[in-house]
């Protein structure tokens, strides 16, 4: 009987580790994007214009109107270490490569806050209007969403 309990005990060693258990080298599955993130892709946008925490997305399909609700304001630092907020309700209006009538996110640049009214997509760049002065960044910057800072993201 003990040979056999051997035997057993090195046919255990032998057999694969339970594939309950994750392999170090898998890593973290991303969360499926919102609505609001795949539209952004649909118009020409990357999805790191939002944030991560979006909890409800409304389009009106026809006149672009939208509507996207977060739950909560935001924090993002954002390329250059400029700091955006984002309110607990976005508005805007989308058409393929512009997103106008911005309503719910400002940038802090230069000791002062400033709203975001306007986003442009220009070849390889988004071209924000912020204020009086339109900013060019690289897409690229924006390719990940953002999770909020200071806040767990759903």
């Amino acid at each position: 009987m003990a040979k056999s309990l051997v035997v057993f005990s090195l046919l255990l060693l032998l057999l694969p580790i339970s594939p309950l258990t994750a392999h170090p080298n898998t890593p973290n599955p991303k969360p499926s994007p919102s609505p609001a993130h795949t539209d952004l892709t649909n118009y020409g946008f990357p999805i790191g214009l939002l944030p991560t925490a979006v909890e409800n997305y409304t389009i009106n399909r026809t006149t672009g109107d939208f509507i996207v609700d977060l739950g909560g304001t935001c924090k993002v630092t954002l390329p250059s270490d400029y700091v955006a907020t984002y309110s607990k309700k976005i508005t805007g209006k989308i058409v393929v490569g512009k997103i106008a009538n911005i309503n719910g996110i400002s940038v802090r640049a230069l000791f002062r806050s400033q709203p975001i009214t306007g986003i442009r997509s220009s070849g390889d760049n988004l071209v924000f209007e912020i204020g009086t002065v339109s900013v060019k960044y690289p897409t690229k910057n924006f390719e990940e969403s953002p999770a909020c800072e200071g806040r767990h993201s759903s």
